[in-house]
Parts: structure tokens; C-alpha cells; sequence
């Protein structure tokens, strides 16, 4: 079992005083000490890293090479213990739990705040800490247990212990330059994008969503003419605003869009996933549960909803 050098982490911190002060004085005020022991912990480090950290001259205190170089990703180790420590400050003054959510941006912006919403109300001491992340980081973040649930686009199981539930299912549209010939007809036929060029979500970001954009295409007659792989939904329509190409989106994109974007639903009724609930079935989490608990019910009203508007 690897031991923690609780030193090391000490000297980092100290490190990133003084390369942020450039200066062991005004380093050693912030950090509530003498300037001595910092000198001496500093030339510790350097000593044990093998590096010079630090040019000292009569002009005052600079980063060496090699301090710049692992400047960020000591900032980052920073960032980390301040976050833990505040979980586990507020874990300490009652607080039911802590729940680490991932989330693709369109969920960010439709499923997730409904979601949050009702877990306050039923669990008011509850911390959330929500992450963007894109659908093909989530098997692997949850697995780590960086993550304790995940809203993706995942329309099939993925395996590896990682359980998800679809959540939210919109029509399938197309997002058109306001000026397209195409954004004057109500209804879009798909197989009227066969020479159009097609801005996509990457598939690096969502191997499923893109595989099932392209098979639905081809089972239409033609194999789109991918123009811009994008990050985003968002992007898509960014990309489109700015008269790179058309786009298939969600049709609730259309109250995002801008005005030089015109979203029409396609003729055909073609559905999609644009949420799922992703959890590590393997690690157990009260708050997992509840989440679960949550989306069964959003997936019960929408199932209703589309039911209703279908009759």
C-alpha cells in the first residue's frame, strides 16, 4: 500500500505560495509564518524533486523552468485539496451527503436543474457538485468514482457495471440558416439534406448519438456530408448561425436558437435520447438512489406527456 507524503503535499503548498507571491517575505505573511522555515521547506522540496524551482537574485524571486512547468498542475493539486476540504467541512457540520454529478451541456440546461430541485427540497443539507462533461467521459469517471451519477446521451447499455435509464426523448428537427430555402417549409423532409452540408456531434464525444444521426440518414437514402464535428448541441447551432451548414437537433433547441437560426421538425418522426441517467451499479450511494428514484418519475411524466400529445 502506497504511503501519502503528507510533507510533499505541505511543500507543494508552499511552492505555489511563493510563485505566486514571487517573493518569500510576502510568501511567508500570507501563509502566517517565518520567512526561515519557508526558505528551508522550499530548498527541501528542490532537493527531494531534483530541481531548481526558484531563481533568487537581487531583483527579487522568479520561477525557473522548471517551477513554471509544474506550476499548473500543482495549482490544479490545489484546487483538489480545497474542494476536498470543503466537502469534508461541511460533511462534519451535518450535511447528509455529497453527490458528484456530471452532465453534457444540454442536460445542464433541461433535465438537470429540475432534478436538483427536487432533491433541495427532500434533501435541503445536500451538496451537489455539478461537472460538463461530454458523453464519453462518463463510463470511465464513474467507474473511478470521480463521478457518483451522470446525465448523457447514452441510448444502450454500456457494460462494465455501468447501469443507465433513458430519461427525456425530444423529435428530431433540423436547425437551417434563416435564409435557408429549406426554413420556409413547416416540416422538413430528411432525405431533402442529402447534398446539404451536415454540422454533427462528434462521435468522439457520443459514439451512440452519432451512429444512430448517421444510420438514420442512410436508412433515408443517403450518407450526410459531415461538414464540422462539434462538442455541443449548442455548438451546433452556433455553427449553423453562422452559415456553415444545417444541423439535427433536438426540437426544444428551438427556444435556444438564435434569430438567424430557424428550427424545423422533420416530416419524418424520428425520436431521440437527449437524456440518460448513467450510475455505477457496483458503488453504493444513498443519494444514487434517490436520483434513480427522481428520474423513474421524470421518465413516467414524460412517457405521459408524449402519450397525451400522440392521442
Amino acid at each position: 500500500m502506497t504511503t501519502i507524503d503528507f510533507r510533499l503535499i505541505r511543500q507543494l503548498w508552499l511552492f505555489l505560495a511563493v510563485a505566486e507571491e514571487k517573493h518569500f517575505g510576502r510568501a511567508a505573511q500570507r501563509l502566517n509564518m517565518s520567512q526561515p522555515p519557508l526558505t528551508e521547506q522550499i530548498k527541501v522540496l528542490e532537493q527531494s524533486l531534483k530541481l531548481t524551482l526558484f531563481d533568487r537574485s537581487r531583483r527579487g524571486t522568479q520561477l525557473s523552468a522548471a517551477g513554471t512547468a509544474i506550476l499548473p498542475a500543482v495549482r490544479q493539486f490545489a484546487d483538489q485539496v480545497e474542494r476536498l476540504e470543503r466537502v469534508i467541512r461541511e460533511v462534519a457540520a451535518g450535511q447528509t451527503g455529497v453527490l458528484q454529478v456530471g452532465a453534457i451541456t444540454s442536460a445542464m440546461l433541461e433535465t438537470v436543474p429540475s432534478m436538483l430541485s427536487t432533491l433541495k427540497r427532500d434533501y435541503p443539507h445536500l451538496t451537489v457538485f455539478i461537472r460538463e462533461i461530454d458523453s464519453v467521459e462518463a463510463v470511465s469517471a464513474l467507474e473511478a468514482g470521480e463521478l457518483d451519477v451522470a446525465f448523457v446521451r447514452l441510448d444502450r447499455e454500456v457494460g462494465r457495471g455501468i447501469s443507465s435509464m433513458p430519461i427525456a426523448e425530444d423529435r428530431l428537427a433540423v436547425a437551417l440558416p434563416k435564409e435557408h430555402p429549406l426554413a420556409e417549409i413547416p416540416r422538413v423532409r430528411l432525405g431533402s439534406l442529402a447534398d446539404e452540408s451536415l454540422i454533427m456531434s462528434s462521435r468522439k464525444v457520443s459514439p451512440a448519438y452519432f451512429d444512430f444521426l448517421t444510420a438514420i440518414c442512410r436508412s433515408h437514402g443517403f450518407t450526410p456530408r459531415v461538414l464540422h464535428e462539434v462538442r455541443s448541441v449548442m455548438s451546433q447551432i452556433g455553427y449553423v448561425g453562422c452559415g456553415q451548414g444545417v444541423a439535427l437537433v433536438p426540437s426544444s433547441m428551438r427556444k435556444l436558437a438564435s434569430q438567424n437560426v430557424v428550427i424545423r421538425p422533420l416530416k419524418e418522426r424520428v425520436m431521440v435520447v437527449t437524456a440518460a441517467l448513467a450510475w455505477n451499479s457496483a458503488r453504493h450511494h444513498p443519494m444514487v438512489d434517490a436520483v434513480i428514484s427522481w428520474a423513474k418519475s421524470a421518465r413516467a411524466r414524460t412517457t405521459g406527456a408524449t402519450a397525451r400529445c400522440d392521442g
